[in-house]
């Protein structure tokens, strides 16, 4: 497991299911916006952050907001490279996320950009982030869903031809910082999709205050037109819309309650 404690100053319900994502640019503004309402509710309290995934993309923002960032990832050269990079964390640590420190109700914020669907043992993991959380607390969760033609695509591709979608992936990844390389893992497990992350909310007693869907990483390929259009197309109708082409991103914005049940999580 590598970890790593930077020598910086710390810094300063209603449920939308289905709904089309803002454009692809405001998704990480969306989620630095609820960060910021939150922090703004609670102006005498600390705010902590867990960067769940911070081996690419961008943390959030929190304007002139006093708080901790820390973050956790799978242990890869590519990720460690870029979370070093990073100067928005105060600390990483990067492993097997079901054994990373993460004290229990210690942070306010998770956010977990595309993780979920790279990640072995998800369900576990999710688990570990939810007691992490202080009651209240919110989980942003963006992934790309499982079951729609694109998530059949990256899980069923051959190495080579998955390398060559990834590549044209690279200008959608969060705060415009591409994948590392090769691509990352597609574990998709069963809890990386729509359906999914609504029965584990369901199941944790967690409240999904906002829920979205989008094309960005079909759109990024060309799903108009071309290859990656005619096999997404294709995918769909074989499993009879069972695997939609209309979307390949869910976001969801997720809260623990602030009562008994979140005690027992």
């Amino acid at each position: 497991m590598t970890s790593s404690v930077k020598g910086v100053p710390r810094r300063s319900a209603e449920e939308h299911a289905g709904e089309s994502l803002p454009p692809p640019g405001e998704v990480g503004d969306l989620f630095s916006a609820r960060a910021r309402e939150y922090a703004h509710e609670r102006p005498l309290q600390d705010v902590h952050v867990l960067e769940a995934g911070c081996g690419w993309g961008r943390g959030l923002d929190l304007g002139a907001r006093e708080h901790r960032s820390t973050g956790v990832d799978l242990d890869a050269p590519a990720l460690r490279a870029h979370a070093r990079e990073r100067a928005d964390l105060d600390a990483f640590h990067l492993g097997d996320l079901r054994t990373v420190p993460m004290p229990p109700r210690a942070f306010d914020v998770v956010h977990a950009p595309f993780l979920i669907e790279r990640a072995p043992h998800a369900e576990l993991v999710l688990d570990r982030f939810v007691a992490a959380l202080r009651p209240g607390g919110l989980l942003l969760v963006r992934l790309r869903d499982r079951d729609t033609a694109f998530g059949f695509l990256d899980r069923r591709l051959p190495r080579r031809l998955r390398t060559q979608l990834w590549r044209g992936l690279a200008r959608v990844e969060p705060g415009g910082v591409g994948p590392p390389a090769p691509p990352p893992p597609a574990v998709y497990e069963r809890v990386a999709s729509r359906q999914g992350m609504r029965w584990y909310c369901v199941m944790r007693g967690l409240v999904i205050a906002e829920e979205y869907t989008s094309r960005d990483a079909l759109d990024a390929l060309g799903a108009g037109s071309g290859l990656v259009g005619a096999l997404c197309r294709l995918v769909s109708a074989l499993s009879r819309r069972r695997l939609t082409a209309d979307h390949s991103e869910v976001t969801l914005v997720i809260r623990k309650p602030e009562n008994r049940f979140a005690r027992v999580i």
